[in-house]
């Protein structure tokens, strides 16, 4: 049973990995290929949204070809791909491949968390699920700095090729512990139409929330476009899917309260978190002069009591409401974001990395007991689509919260200069008085001024995450209680 564990979270996590290893390659990426890093950032986008479109999918998926054979078939096209991936030697391959390591991808996270309900009984369900939500945790926090190691020490095909020993074992341990928990099948017919709107809702929404930032967001006509298709793709999707006979995407299962509750909740748990993920590091590199090391560093302290914490956490949630340990989880989070908001260009590296450790306690506390508390109400035979669209929403948050923390940090940023700026009096004495020739005085104040503004554009960025996070926490109490196991909620 545990053997099975570890397969099915090492399959997710190099899965998860992979959507965030690649964005610290893109420079080399873009060295090798002879191309701009701008073309580079379209291995990051074509993934993106191949594992968007693919990912709510898995529900229809799993009955129609049962969920372990889907599972094996996509890791083995996503192991296929990843070589290929490594292999490519034009941006136009290379884009492809990944395409198709994206489709394969995605539904990877949501069919792994099926077969842990199938194989642990209930009473053992929230520890399966601490082993699987630390990859979930953890695989977003090591990408970019196994990225980084990678990069600069071997060359960037190898962010490809680490995939393949972690996805060979994998499927070994899948294929000798998982053949009886298999289910059985039934041959319906293909919803077309549905996945024809799921494709264009979910890729016009995910290339918004990638090309967004660089086209200046809704001053471009290419972004509104794309939004204007991805609105009315999803309300035509919604519609089609509850009136269709044989929805590929089967959104009546919403009707389960815990389930309905645990989307946004997760949206708003997991943008804010996704968002301070990518400040820090931004922020310790471009302002406090950080080499990407030493931010990775920083940024990998929050593994280790999440690792540690996991199991605390599970066994909390046999012994309390799980509403009352994720509310814990989003204290302690909230906690950290405060840390941040006071944050200074004085402190020194323990000052940075201090918020990332005590983070990592209440990661577990929050994940797993959303993955646990969200399907304690949804029968089984519905699981598979009920976590397809869990982990669709917390794709699509985790994107939309970084892509929004990176434009408000500079939106906040040039407002707060600009307001700095108006304040200054006496800056050409002071310039003259610094020590420094050929105007550098000047440069000097300017430098100070632009990382004062910047440091306090971040802090409106915590902020708003920290909103958010008060927010998750008063859904958490429209959820059931639970104490335990999956089963103890009534109708389960």
């Amino acid at each position: 049973m545990w053997i099975a564990a570890i397969g099915l979270a090492l399959t997710n996590f190099v899965v998860i990995l992979d959507t965030t290893i690649t964005n610290v390659s893109i420079p080399h990426i873009a060295g090798g290929l002879a191309i701009s890093p701008s073309q580079g950032t379209w291995t990051i986008t074509s993934y993106a949204v191949a594992e968007a479109i693919t990912v709510p999918l898995s529900g229809w998926l799993a009955a129609r070809f049962g969920t372990l054979r889907t599972l094996i078939w996509a890791v083995m096209g996503f192991g296929l791909f990843s070589l290929l991936c490594g292999l490519a030697r034009t941006i136009e391959v290379l884009v492809v491949m990944r395409i198709l390591q994206g489709l394969c991808g995605g539904p990877i996270m949501p069919m792994t968390q099926t077969m842990l309900v199938r194989v642990f009984p209930p009473e053992k369900m929230t520890l399966a699920n601490a082993v699987w939500a630390m990859t979930a945790v953890t695989a977003p926090i090591l990408g970019p700095l196994a990225g980084g190691v990678i990069a600069d020490n071997l060359s960037w095909p190898w962010i490809f090729y680490i995939n393949l020993p972690v996805v060979g074992l994998s499927y070994l341990i899948m294929a000798a512990t998982l053949g009886r928990f298999e289910n059985a099948t039934r041959r319906e017919r293909v919803d077309v139409v549905g996945m024809l709107l799921l494709t264009a809702f979910a890729g016009s929404l995910q290339l918004v929330l990638d090309l967004g930032r660089e086209h200046d967001w809704f001053e471009s006509s290419l972004i509104v476009s794309l939004a204007v298709v991805a609105v009315v793709t999803f309300l035509a999707f919604v519609v089609w899917e509850l009136t269709d006979s044989h929805p590929a995407v089967d959104l009546r299962v919403l009707r389960h309260r815990s389930l309905a509750v645990s989307l946004p909740m997760m949206a708003a748990s997991y943008s804010s978190l996704l968002a301070m993920l990518v400040m820090v590091p931004l922020w310790l590199q471009s302002v406090m002069g950080y080499a990407g090391g030493a931010a990775g560093q920083a940024m990998a302290m929050q593994g280790i009591l999440a690792v540690v914490c996991a199991p605390v956490a599970a066994a909390m949630m046999q012994r309390f409401d799980m509403r009352l340990v994720i509310s814990l989880g989003l204290v302690i989070t909230i906690v950290t974001a405060l840390m941040r908001f006071g944050w200074t260009t004085d402190g020194d590296f323990w000052t940075f990395a201090s918020p990332q450790l005590l983070q990592g306690a209440g990661l577990p506390m929050i994940f797993i007991g959303i993955m646990t508390l969200s399907m304690v109400d949804v029968p089984q035979a519905e699981f598979a689509m009920a976590a397809g669209l869990l982990s669709f929403v917390r794709t699509v948050s985790g994107a939309a919260g970084a892509a929004l923390a990176t434009t408000g940090w500079d939106a906040a940023t040039r407002a707060s200069r600009a307001e700095l700026v108006g304040t200054l009096h006496g800056v050409e004495q002071a310039a003259r008085e610094v020590p420094l020739t050929g105007g550098g005085g000047l440069a000097l104040i300017e430098r100070l001024v632009d990382a004062q503004a910047a440091t306090i554009g971040s802090a409106a960025v915590y902020g708003v995450a920290i909103i958010a996070m008060v927010a998750a926490m008063g859904l958490v109490w429209l959820m059931p209680r639970a104490i335990g196991t999956m089963g103890s909620a009534p109708g389960h």
